[in-house]
């Protein structure tokens, strides 16, 4: 929407330069046409952060991609998803995990109210479920670290070679006993955990992963309540996390490790499903859509109606603006107001409708209510509320500050230096046929 805005705002700021208004005329008036505009945009702006609405903002969100066909489902498990991570009124949408599968309908899509990891067992050997989970976060390798320098050691006698293998499996027997004592059962580490290590885990009926990411454990930490450990040597029993059940699943061709029975995670997973790779693809990115837009109406608790009615609106209460300013920055005003009509006008075009005639039938309607927006799907104006299309205040006031920002630096800029970028020096012609570059004789 921004792009949209910011291209038609530059066309009729052409316009206006043709009719020799100076750019910083123009700027200023777009400048403040786009703060009137912020103004107009809270009069039409109305409270709501009830799961009804929030429904209808991830709907709308998903509307016209590849999840239409099951967006109420989808959009159900977004706006769990969304409340169960927000925190004091704030939503961090890095606590929400998908993990996107194909060959199942997208109907079979399903929350997590902890993690799911792309990861399984480290060892077949290992319990492949645990209950009542006491989880380890360890940043820390279980293995032998490497020397930072190249060493050589010099064995006289086999003696000596047994003693330096003992030496490192006490090593990795000390690191294991180490998780053991600190009560854990299950283990997830950031970076690699050594065979040996990984055989006395086994033995010790302890669940592991090892390269689990980043962003993994910074999930389960929320999740469970764990705390990382960047040393073996501090973990301590309180820095175990807790949940009711680990449990190793495999879903078509993906092997996932589920952490689920957490008290209250401020982490989840959303496990998306899709006939094919493609189908798959196409319901994470409508999803994705939808969560920040429903996240966004979760923190402002502010939504306008869709379907280009709150452009068409502002455009309205501009014009009426514009007849109040003197100057010339009236008529960038002015023509800002006419630039936020690009909106419906390219909803209509999409929708193989007559944008002249929806134009026209919009101001008509906006003389009566501000709620009015152009339906795609009927090809008529309707009341977009009533309709369930409705959009979070936030994106709007967004994309017009951002297209009039960015229009007013391009209209500030005085002149482009082109360069080949070739590094070269220039030319430096020659006098009396002298090559260039060369100094004249004297």
């Amino acid at each position: 929407t921004a792009v949209i805005i910011a291209g038609e705002l530059l066309k009729k700021a052409e316009g206006l330069l043709d009719q020799d208004i100076h750019p910083t005329v123009v700027a200023n008036g777009y400048r403040q046409a786009a703060e009137k505009a912020q103004e107009l945009l809270n009069l039409i702006s109305f409270e709501a952060d009830d799961r009804d609405t929030l429904l209808k903002v991830a709907m709308t969100a998903m509307t016209g991609k590849g999840s239409e066909a099951a967006r109420e489902p989808l959009a159900e498990l977004v706006v769990d998803a969304v409340r169960q991570v927000e925190e004091d009124g704030e939503v961090d949408t890095d606590n929400i995990n998908i993990q996107r599968i194909s060959g199942e309908s997208v109907n079979e899509s399903m929350i997590v109210n902890g993690v799911v990891v792309d990861k399984g067992r480290t060892d077949p050997g290992m319990p492949k479920q645990m209950e009542d989970a006491k989880i380890a976060l360890v940043k820390y390798p279980i293995e032998v670290k490497d020397l930072e320098t190249d060493a050589k050691i010099s064995l006289t006698d086999p003696a000596q070679m047994q003693a330096f293998i003992e030496n490192e499996e006490q090593m990795i027997r000390d690191m294991v006993d180490k998780i053991i004592a600190s009560g854990a059962n299950v283990l997830f580490c950031q970076k690699g955990i050594d065979d040996l290590a990984q055989h006395y885990l086994t033995r010790n009926g302890i669940y592991a992963i090892r390269r689990v990411k980043k962003s993994d454990m910074s999930r389960i930490e929320k999740a469970t309540g764990a705390t990382v450990v960047t040393n073996i040597d501090d973990l301590k029993p309180e820095d175990l996390g807790e949940a009711g059940l680990v449990y190793e699943k495999k879903i078509f061709d993906e092997v996932l490790t589920f952490i689920e029975d957490c008290r209250d995670p401020k982490a989840v997973s959303l496990i998306l499903r899709g006939s094919t790779k493609h189908v798959a693809e196409e319901i994470e990115r409508a999803v994705e859509d939808a969560i920040g837009v429903v996240a966004s109406t979760v923190e402002d608790k502010k939504v306008v109606a869709g379907g280009g009615a709150p452009e068409i609106a502002i455009s309205k209460g501009l014009k009426e603006y514009a007849d109040s300013i003197s100057g010339r920055e009236q008529l960038a005003v002015a023509a800002f107001a006419e630039a936020l009509e690009v909106v419906p006008k390219t909803l209509a075009e999409n929708a193989g409708l007559d944008s002249i005639d929806a134009l026209v039938d919009l101001r008509a309607a906006h003389e009566k209510s501000f709620y009015i927006g152009l339906d795609v799907f009927a090809g008529e104006v309707v009341d977009m509320y009533q309709a369930g299309v409705v959009e979070p205040q936030r994106v709007k006031k967004q994309a017009i500050q951002s297209a009039a920002e960015a229009t007013e630096m391009i209209l500030r800029i005085d002149d482009v230096i082109a360069t080949k970028g070739t590094g070269a020096a220039p030319d430096m012609g020659g006098m009396g046929g002298m090559p260039g570059g060369m100094p004249p004789m004297m």
